[in-house]
């Protein structure tokens, strides 16, 4: 039997009096790949932040690799909302991505060639080389996602955090951002997507977590991601798109 990586109970948050996550219980297994599902208001973001002790839990536990995120957090990358960054900070790409080493170069100390090395790598893969030099304020909003993208990869994380990594890039750039992922998969790691497209769901991940301020459901994409769990996730604020099988329901809004 397969032993959970992360394991979240009985976990709530809130923000000022309104609870956005209430009793969220799940358990994540490594090598998996998982779409974070859910209306906007969810709590998806909260749920990565109240995780990663971003956000301050009021009730409930989360273990990484058996141990409390303080203990894991060197095994565990996070790529937020790129709206969340100040992007005319005066830095460029290859500074960015070697920001992801501060753990292994520590704060006060400057990066190594050897580190230099690392994080132009790191940048190759997600296939950013020729940007290295460039300002981030100068680049496109998918160009700053897979530099946040190759900051992430340059951890070696063994397992990641990524809070919508495909909203708003063209669709060369979510096809090439999705390679990367689905190759961190095959390669033992353990990713967790917060996602919004549903149409895409099926064909990305091979596990869902539906949320709506609590678990509506947490398995094997195929089991999971039905019309009547995505009802229950959503509400009755839908249509529904009769696919030719009843599992090829494609839900849209209105």
């Amino acid at each position: 039997m397969e032993s959970a990586i992360l394991i979240a109970e009985n976990v709530s948050a809130s923000y000022r009096k309104n609870t956005v996550l209430h009793n969220v219980n799940f358990k994540v297994n490594q090598g998996t790949l998982t779409g974070i599902i859910g209306p906007n208001g969810a709590g998806k973001s909260t749920l990565i932040k109240t995780l990663l002790d971003l956000h301050p839990r009021l009730s409930g536990s989360v273990t990484f690799f058996q141990q409390p995120f303080k203990k894991a957090k060197k095994r565990i990358g996070y790529v937020p909302q790129r709206g969340s960054v100040d992007w005319d900070f005066p830095t460029n790409a290859l500074d960015v991505v070697t920001m992801g080493l501060y753990g292994e170069i520590g704060w006060f100390k400057f990066p190594s060639r050897k580190h230099k090395e690392k994080a132009y790598e790191a940048l190759k893969k997600v296939g950013m080389a020729d940007y290295a030099d460039r300002q981030i304020s100068q680049l496109s909003g998918g160009q700053q996602q897979r530099i946040f993208l190759a900051r992430a990869l340059v951890q070696n994380a063994d397992l990641y955090f990524m809070d919508e990594p495909l909203a708003g890039v063209d669709a060369q750039t979510e096809r090439a951002i999705m390679f990367i992922l689905q190759e961190l998969k095959r390669n033992g790691k353990t990713v967790m997507v917060v996602h919004h497209d549903l149409q895409t769901v099926a064909d990305y991940f091979d596990h869902v977590l539906l949320l709506n301020r609590t678990v509506i459901g947490h398995g094997k994409t195929e089991e999971i991601f039905t019309k009547e769990n995505i009802g229950k996730t959503y509400g009755g604020n839908m249509r529904w798109l009769i696919g030719e099988e009843e599992k090829n329901v494609v839900p849209s809004y209105h």
